[in-house]
């Protein structure tokens, strides 16, 4: 049986590249490709950059295609690396266009982003997004999570993130795991260093984040902002206007109060409050009954705070209960709604994933595409 070269690339066509997601025929990653009377192919493989750390991935992947189109009798492949300028067009492709404008910002973009906000720290604001972001990435929907703590950052441990990101020029491909997008300024210090930064630098990261990073086309992105009100939160609000905030607080009244002043900067910010998560709800013991180790209430007052400040209705979209594996599963860099379907803490985190997730974004400043083709004639009165 002949080989025909339309065959070869479009069985080349279906092999992606691991970190950009997109076929490696569109990302002009294939250069020279020929096929001999005899079925053997030859072409080089050109790699974004000369240490490729998916380079393996790759090469197994276009070795498993290729010798999987019939008659093919053997592939005589070469790895190269793209010139500075093959990576400035590639920038340019995946971008759009020249520049780093965040993406999220322009009126047409159809992501949906939600800040992941608290008035404290230790109510587990983190823990709530890493396991929306798997719970949507489960369900089909493409998604990127931005660990905005900077001082606090633990996302990558909790989504069992190891891999650092790669730099094609000025354009940073973050690691994926579970299906999610991540980065965090934990992949850029070395160890458990701390970061000792003051507001400016925390806003140029922040800014650098949502504008250098390819995300691709997502359809969320989530936030986890720092416990508070400071910097970053003012930040987000300036970078991504559209942002909508999600407040977790857990049930005791000391942290609802402090929880109901995070969720009202929108009074300032003009921002939307998608709603409100309370984590560490009662612990269902084995017999059944319920162990409220925080208290009671907090998350209906936060979210009846919050409806009064705004005029509309904030919603308690979730409670969490206090659950052992939850936590452990965080540790253990797998979130829990990928495990135990019975848990009732991944029970209740994968309703409120499919409630955010099933919300489409606001039509409100994208443009229609309608220009006006001039006066109308013979217009009536």
């Amino acid at each position: 049986m002949s080989v025909t070269v339309e065959a070869v690339r479009a069985a080349l066509a279906t092999v992606k590249d691991p970190e950009i997601r997109r076929p490696i025929t569109d990302l002009d990653m294939v250069t020279g490709l020929s096929v001999d009377p005899a079925g053997v192919v030859e072409f080089t493989l050109l790699l974004t950059i000369a240490g490729c750390p998916m380079r393996d991935t790759l090469v197994n992947d276009v070795n498993a295609a290729v010798r999987a189109v019939p008659g093919v009798s053997d592939l005589r492949l070469d790895l190269g690396v793209m010139t500075d300028e093959q990576r400035g067009a590639l920038r340019e492709k995946l971008r759009g266009g020249p520049g780093n404008e965040i993406q999220f910002s322009r009126p047409d973009s159809r992501t949906r982003v939600y800040a992941i906000a608290s008035g404290k720290g230790g109510v587990g604001k983190s823990t709530v997004t890493v396991n929306l972001a798997a719970a949507m990435a489960a369900s089909g929907l493409s998604v990127g999570v931005l660990d905005a703590d900077v001082y606090g950052f633990s996302v990558p441990r909790m989504l069992g993130v190891s891999a650092r990101p790669t730099r094609v020029g000025d354009m940073i491909l973050p690691p994926v795991a579970h299906r999610v997008k991540v980065i965090s300024v934990g992949m850029f210090v070395d160890g458990n260093v701390p970061v000792v930064w003051r507001g400016p630098m925390l806003h140029r990261a922040l800014q650098q984040f949502l504008a250098d990073v390819y995300w691709g086309d997502l359809d969320v992105l989530l936030l986890d902002l720092p416990p508070g009100t400071g910097d970053i939160a003012i930040s987000t609000a300036q970078l991504v206007p559209t942002a909508e905030i999600l407040v977790v607080t857990t049930p005791q009244a000391a942290a609802a109060e402090v929880a109901e002043r995070a969720g009202a900067i929108v009074s300032q910010t003009r921002q939307r409050i998608a709603g409100v998560v309370e984590n560490m709800s009662a612990m269902v013991l084995p017999d059944g009954s319920r162990l409220e180790l925080f208290g009671a209430g907090g998350g209906e007052s936060v979210a009846a705070s919050l409806s009064r400040l705004t005029g509309t209705t904030v919603p308690l979209l979730g409670q969490v209960p206090l659950e052992v594996g939850l936590r452990a599963a965080g540790d253990a860099g797998t979130p829990l709604v990928l495990g135990d379907g019975q848990s009732p803490a991944a029970q209740s985190l994968r309703a409120v994933a499919a409630a955010l997730g099933a919300k489409s974004k606001p039509l409100t400043r994208v443009p229609l595409g309608i220009s006006p083709t001039g006066p109308r004639q013979n217009a009536g009165v």
